[in-house]
């Protein structure tokens, strides 16, 4: 296993679409051994998308608090109620946003054996499976909030307080 480098926002492969994987095999199991290296070595972070670390592949590992979960070649099966919270990325480091999502959803997945298996979670998984699936899609949280916060202080970024790169990067789907 190795801690892989995270790619930064304004690297253009964080808009791009991963692809599915056309067979787990050992070089999958590798990646998904590097990408639970990397967030464990980033205490208190919940989840890595492979294309986070420059892999368009639709592979995503998390613990948010129970362990482990390696999602491969995810699919929304259901969505329902709503939440909003702060979120963060580990692509785009000291910024925070507060995001409504569904409270609760349905995914199927792959597990290292090739085996669809499908997941129920609620609350902050619920929140992470989203955040992460949202990255297979190109689609980074800053894309859903109105206003970013800083991560150190908890006060409000303005636009001239904000990087060039992360007010260019924002794109509201609304």
């Amino acid at each position: 296993m190795a801690e892989r480098i995270i790619v930064r926002l304004g690297d253009p492969i964080l808009r791009e679409r991963s692809k599915p994987v056309p067979v787990v095999n050992a070089n999958i199991e590798k990646i998904l051994n590097d990408m639970a290296e990397t967030i464990y070595a980033d205490k208190g972070r919940a989840g890595l998308s492979a294309i986070q670390i420059g892999i368009a592949k639709q592979l995503i590992v998390m613990d948010c608090g129970d362990g482990l979960i390696e999602l491969i070649n995810p699919t929304m099966l259901e969505m329902s109620g709503e939440q909003e919270g702060p979120e963060a990325c580990l692509s785009i480091p000291g910024v925070v946003g507060v995001v409504k999502r569904a409270e609760y959803v349905k995914v199927q997945t792959l597990n290292r054996a090739g085996e669809t298996m499908t997941i129920e979670a609620e609350g902050f998984l619920a929140r992470c499976i989203q955040h992460e699936m949202d990255h297979l899609q190109g689609i980074l949280f800053i894309d859903y909030v109105e206003e970013l916060y800083s991560a150190k202080t908890g006060k409000k970024l303005k636009p001239q307080d904000a990087s060039p790169i992360l007010m260019q990067q924002r794109r509201i789907f609304r």
